[in-house]
C-alpha cells in the first residue's frame, strides 16, 4: 500500500501559502485598524463642510476677521442672526420656493411616465418594442450641453422661455431616458407568473400595473425618486439657461451672491445649507427603500 504524499511539504513552508509583502500587510491589519483609518478619512472629507457649516453661524465681521476654527476657542462667536437674515430676505424665500415649484413636478413627471414606459417595455407586446427601447438607451448619451440652443429656440416659438414651465420640461425630458432604462430593467425581473395570475383573475394591464408592478417596484421608484429630485434641486446650468430672474431657482441665486463672496460669506454659507436641508431629509426619508433598490438592483 503506497504512502499519501503529504500535500504540505508539495506546499512548502509546512502547508502555508507563500504570500506577497502587501498581503502580509493586510493580513496583519485588524478590522479595527482598517475602520479607524476609513473614519479618519471621511472626518478629512468632510472638513471643508463643517468649515461652511461653522461660518453660516458666525457673524459677518467674524468671518472677515479670523478662521472658521477659532470657534473651538470661542464658542460665544456662534449665531443664528444668519440664518434670521436669510429668511427675511424675499430674494432667497422666493428662489427657494421657485426650486421647490420645478423640483417637485419635475420629479413625479419622470416617475408617473417613466413608470408607465417601464411597464410597457417590458410586459407588453407591440411592433417595434425592442427597436424603441433601443433609441430611449441611446438618448442616455446625448449631453446636456449640445440641446441647450435647439430647445432655446423652440422655447422661444413656443412663447415659453424664461418660465418655469420650460426649466420643468427640460428636466422631465432628460430625466426620462434614465429613468426608463433603471425601471424596465427591475420591472422586467419580476416573475411572470404574479401578471399570468392576475389576468387569469380578470385584472386589467391598468389594475396589473397598479396592484403588482407598482408595490413590488417601490424600492426602485424610490430610488429613481431620490436620484431624479437631486438632480433638478442641486441643477444649475439648465436654470442659468432657461429661467428669468423672477423664477429663478436657490442655485442660480446663490450663484448670484458669488461676486461678491468676501463681502457675504455669512448669506452664501447659511443659503448652501439652506439648499442641503431639504435634500438630506428627502433621502433619510426613503434611504430604507433606496438601499432595497440598490441591493435588489445588484442581484439581478
Amino acid at each position: 500500500m503506497s504512502a499519501v504524499p503529504d500535500v504540505g511539504s508539495a506546499v512548502g513552508g509546512g502547508g502555508s501559502i507563500h504570500r506577497g509583502p502587501v498581503a502580509r500587510l493586510v493580513g496583519r491589519m485588524g478590522s479595527g485598524v482598517v475602520q479607524v483609518g476609513l473614519v479618519a478619512i471621511a472626518l478629512f472629507w468632510l472638513v471643508p463642510s463643517l468649515g461652511l457649516l461653522v461660518a453660516s453661524f458666525r457673524p459677518e465681521a467674524e468671518n472677515n476677521s479670523s478662521g472658521w476654527w477659532t470657534v473651538f476657542t470661542q464658542p460665544a462667536q456662534l449665531t443664528v442672526k444668519n440664518y434670521e437674515n436669510l429668511l427675511q430676505n424675499p430674494a432667497i424665500t422666493g428662489s427657494f420656493l421657485n426650486t421647490i415649484y420645478i423640483t417637485v413636478p419635475a420629479t413625479l413627471l419622470v416617475i408617473v411616465l417613466a413608470s408607465l414606459a417601464a411597464y410597457a417595455f417590458a410586459w407588453l407586446e407591440f411592433p417595434g418594442r425592442d427597436w424603441l427601447f433601443i433609441l430611449v438607451v441611446g438618448l442616455l448619451v446625448v449631453p446636456v450641453q449640445v440641446a441647450l440652443i435647439p430647445v432655446a429656440q423652440l422655447y422661444g416659438a413656443l412663447g415659453i422661455f424664461g418660465s418655469r414651465l420650460s426649466v420643468i420640461l427640460f428636466h422631465v425630458a432628460f430625466g426620462l431616458p434614465f429613468a426608463v432604462f433603471l425601471l424596465r430593467n427591475f420591472f422586467a425581473g419580476i416573475p411572470r407568473d404574479l401578471l399570468e395570475a392576475a389576468r387569469m383573475d380578470g385584472g386589467s394591464e391598468w389594475t396589473i400595473f397598479r396592484k403588482v408592478i407598482l408595490p413590488l417596484g417601490l424600492p426602485a421608484i424610490a430610488s429613481l425618486g431620490i436620484f431624479q429630485f437631486l438632480w433638478v434641486w442641486n441643477d444649475l446650468l439648465i436654470s442659468l439657461v432657461f429661467a428669468s430672474s423672477d423664477v429663478a431657482p436657490l442655485t442660480v441665486a446663490l450663484q448670484s451672491q458669488m461676486r461678491q463672496f468676501g463681502a457675504n460669506i455669512d448669506l452664501l454659507s447659511s443659503g448652501a445649507f439652506l439648499s442641503l436641508i431639504v435634500p438630506l431629509i428627502v433621502f433619510f426619508s426613503f434611504q430604507r427603500y433606496f438601499v432595497q433598490g440598490v441591493m435588489a438592483g445588484s442581484v439581478k
